[in-house]
């Protein structure tokens, strides 16, 4: 199984992420021509090797219109209320940066803010919503799935920050700079990941950093606002290194691509990358990318069951139904022997462990027992895929079953039963059929 493990002891940002899986590609130059080629206005992608502690890596700097941008000192965002129908202007004492993933919200009529800083520096920002980088990203050449996977990361973000500043997700607004470094990461890392195409992403707990940061509208909590909203349910920790480790963009990103957090598994590693941030800290700044492959050892799961005695064959199976149809690995019950010497039955439900309060809850509501039972195991299972078959009657799909050495392939039974109904035949005769089909077919492409 192809595996991309991630480690997070230092963070991890958008540029960080691109860097480290830009370093596992053989093709590294070709790779970062393709991500300048994606046409974002005015974005440029550049890398360069530097060194971190003493280990060698590559550092991406996004550039727009010739500045790089930065998520550095982000502080999760801020929401300004805006009532106005025309042209509005801030004043700040201080020099005011805004990052990316920085968000406002709008009540008004026009387009246009204007923005004074006390140093001199006179700008104009527009701000692009969810719709605008919708349409940003419908113009990038790449496919329908990556397309969603940027989409769908960018929706986390938008939700963080409308949680976090109670407005609704169609209210927040980027700036339009910062739109263009928040496109130009999470594609980029999209993108990669698509090219790698790994069949598990596992990622460490996640470093966040600690203490403060102070951004333009006043001091934060580290993990900022926006990136602990993200990180819900993701083992972080704060650790002695004071600062921002983790920005929403990196938070997100990591969120939306984990099949689970947890410790390195087991894997033969081909390839090693380093994704070096812009800061200096004690420990090497960096996100640590290793691929390679794992064998599978197995995933824990739960089993959730319960005795009942008093449910109809028809109630039993409705509730079987509709636990299959809310995610259960398997269900199925074995007959017992109840109280008062009343026949009765087991209800055994499988699940993955953080679907179990689910299951619980529907085995309550679809059974008549008072009391679910929960056990802990460890699954070990084969790799599983589809193979569609053409044959005379029409396709056929075919599982696949791999692992541990051994190989097993099975017809689709609702396949089979198909052409047996339409070809007056038996379930078993279309099967021998069709092995024998295979049989001939592999023969002819013998070398004489």
């Amino acid at each position: 199984m192809k595996t991309l493990y991630l480690d997070c002891s230092m963070g991890a940002a958008g540029d960080m992420l691109t860097a480290a899986l830009l370093e596992l590609l053989p093709e590294r130059e070709k790779a970062l021509g393709e991500l300048n080629g994606l046409g974002i206005p005015g974005v440029s992608f550049v890398s360069e090797p530097v060194s971190k502690c003493g280990i060698g890596g590559t550092h991406m700097s996004v550039r727009v219109h010739g500045a790089e941008e930065s998520e550095e000192l982000h502080g999760g965002g801020h929401a300004h209320e805006h009532h106005h129908d025309g042209a509005h202007e801030h004043h700040h004492d201080g020099a005011h940066e805004h990052r990316h993933g920085e968000v406002h919200e709008h009540h008004h009529e026009g387009g246009m803010h204007e923005h004074h800083h006390e140093g001199g520096m006179h700008e104009h920002h527009h701000h692009s919503g969810m719709r605008e980088i919708g349409h940003i990203v419908e113009g990038l050449p790449v496919s329908e799935r990556i397309r969603k996977d940027i989409l769908a990361v960018f929706s986390l973000i938008a939700e963080a920050e409308s949680h976090v500043h109670g407005v609704p997700v169609t209210e927040i607004h980027f700036h339009e700079v910062g739109t263009m470094d928040a496109v130009a990461d999470i594609a980029a890392v999209c993108i990669l990941m698509d090219r790698l195409a790994p069949d598990q992403v596992v990622v460490s707990p996640v470093h966040v950093g600690s203490g403060q940061v102070k951004c333009a509208h006043g001091i934060l909590p580290v993990p900022a606002p926006a990136t602990a909203f993200i990180l819900k349910d993701v083992p972080i920790y704060g650790g002695e290194i004071l600062g921002e480790l983790c920005t929403p963009t990196g938070a997100a990103l990591l969120k939306y691509f984990a099949s689970r957090f947890g410790a390195m598994p087991v894997m033969r590693t081909a390839a090693i990358g380093y994704g070096m941030g812009k800061k200096d800290f004690p420990a090497a700044n960096c996100v640590r990318a290793l691929f390679g492959e794992t064998e599978q050892t197995g995933d824990i799961v739960a089993e959730l069951s319960c005795n009942v005695d008093d449910m109809t064959a028809e109630e039993a199976g409705y509730a079987m139904e509709a636990l299959f149809a809310a995610g259960a690995l398997e269900v199925y019950t074995t007959p017992a022997g109840m109280k008062k010497s009343r026949p009765g039955l087991i209800l055994h439900v499988m699940c993955r462990q953080d679907k179990k309060d689910e299951m619980a809850a529907l085995i309550f509501k679809h059974t008549t027992t008072i009391g679910v039972r929960e056990t802990i195991s460890r699954r070990y299972t084969l790799q599983r895929s589809v193979e569609s078959v053409q044959t005379p009657y029409g396709i056929v799909r075919k599982k696949i079953s791999s692992g541990y050495g051994v190989t097993r392939e099975k017809y689709e039974y609702e396949d089979l039963a198909r052409i047996a109904a339409e070809r007056g035949m038996s379930v078993r005769e279309v099967q021998e059929w069709l092995q024998s089909g295979e049989k001939a077919r592999r023969k002819g492409m013998e070398p004489g």
